[in-house]
């Protein structure tokens, strides 16, 4: 079977590039963060607040697109989308000033928004199967852009050059994204029917999982990212490793995420798609308490082994975790896709933001070992999150 139909093939191409650029913006700041706090002798609350700029103004954009997507269409708002990118990834880390960065960020992370949404509502409308393989390997070009980008920080890093690089080529890469949007077409994905009906809204408001959606991403994101922006500094800072060394680990944990993204869709072909998400729930929520556990243990070469074991577990079982979950409100609320999902896309968005400043106030009152031991327990709160979504979402079409 066709991952899509053939007149979708050259739009999902260019969606997949558009995720795999995406995924390096979403992972660059925190795989940077050490010669961040270094150069621009930035405290963790600084540094946080810079983040979570970039995090509260992409919740609001992920919500505020899924209205724009009915209202001027997906096209428009991913050509906003863009060229905020571009800008805001042109001149970010310029100049050390705290604020100039963190308005910088704002722009980045409304644009981040823009393109996540849009990149999502188009794919649901391009699987016909619903069994969610395009999604999930869409979301696997997140991983590899999440994987590439900490990577060749580590080398810039290693030979010495700017680490500031990563985002003007970023910023480029954005601008030649921009020049083949302008060429496709987008008419053929239709747009949905649930915002011209009375009643479409008092429906999707009032069925629990349309609310269960935003609680779910809210705590996985808040996890995912969380780990991602931070793991690289815990690394350093616990297990006395160099900040190459540190930037590699967020690549770890990407790679793990990378192989559960493109593995499961092309390796499982069975329908149990809510016990395959509530597996790699437990896997990554495992890892993750074990993960903060170690880091309370003495450095050593068999613990930091171990930690960078967890490291690259943690990030398969996030595999999955948040495109079912997009999977599953798409086609609960088939009439009403875009505002559910952007719905749902705005509680990961409030997690990305809340996550990362409350890490950066636990660690800089508790140590960073206690900052990461929160992610553990919000881990659970993953799991059992899922559990009653599962439960929730069984049938197909809820309205």
């Amino acid at each position: 079977m066709a991952l899509v139909e053939s007149q979708f093939r050259r739009l999902y191409a260019v969606l997949f590039s558009i995720f795999v650029l995406f995924g390096i913006s979403m992972t660059i700041i925190g795989a940077t963060l050490p010669k961040i706090l270094a150069d621009f002798q930035w405290s963790y609350t600084t540094a946080g607040a810079v983040i979570a700029a970039g995090a509260v103004s992409y919740f609001v954009a992920t919500y505020v697109a899924g209205f724009l997507i009915s209202s001027i269409g997906a096209k428009p708002t991913m050509l906003i989308g863009l060229v905020l990118e571009v800008l805001g990834l042109l001149f970010f880390a310029k100049s050390p000033s705290a604020l100039i960065n963190l308005l910088l960020n704002a722009g980045i992370g409304i644009g981040q928004g823009f393109l996540e949404l849009t990149v999502n509502w188009s794919t649901l409308r391009m699987d016909k199967s619903g069994h969610g393989r395009a999604m999930n390997l869409m979301h696997g070009a997140f991983a590899v852009g999440a994987f590439i980008g900490p990577f060749i920080v580590g080398i810039l890093i290693q030979q010495n050059l700017s680490w500031t690089l990563v985002y003007r080529g970023m910023a480029l890469l954005f601008a030649g994204i921009f020049t083949l949007i302008t060429t496709l077409s987008f008419t053929a994905l239709g747009k949905d029917q649930g915002h011209s009906t009375s009643s479409g809204r008092r429906d999707l408001l009032r069925h629990p999982a349309y609310w269960l959606g935003f609680i779910t991403l809210l705590l996985y994101v808040g996890v995912e990212l969380g780990i991602s922006n931070w793991i690289a500094e815990y690394f350093v800072s616990t297990y006395k490793a160099s900040p190459a060394s540190g930037s590699f680990m967020v690549s770890l944990f990407w790679i793990g995420l990378l192989a559960g993204r493109f593995g499961v869709p092309l390796l499982y072909r069975g329908n149990r798609q809510g016990v395959m998400l509530l597996s790699m729930s437990i896997l990554m929520s495992l890892s993750v308490v074990l993960l903060s556990a170690l880091g309370f243990a003495a450095p050593s070469g068999p613990v930091l082994n171990l930690a960078r074991l967890l490291a690259f577990l943690s990030g398969l079982g996030c595999s999955i975790i948040y495109p079912m979950v997009v999977m599953r409100i798409g086609s609960a609320f088939p009439n009403t896709q875009s505002e559910a999902v952007a719905f749902a896309s705005m509680g990961g968005g409030v997690g990305a933001f809340v996550f990362p400043f409350l890490m950066a106030a636990l660690a800089s009152a508790y140590g960073i070992q206690i900052g990461f031991a929160s992610y553990g327990l919000f881990s659970i709160a993953v799991v059992i999150s899922n559990f009653i979504l599962v439960g929730l979402t069984k049938e197909k079409g809820h309205q």
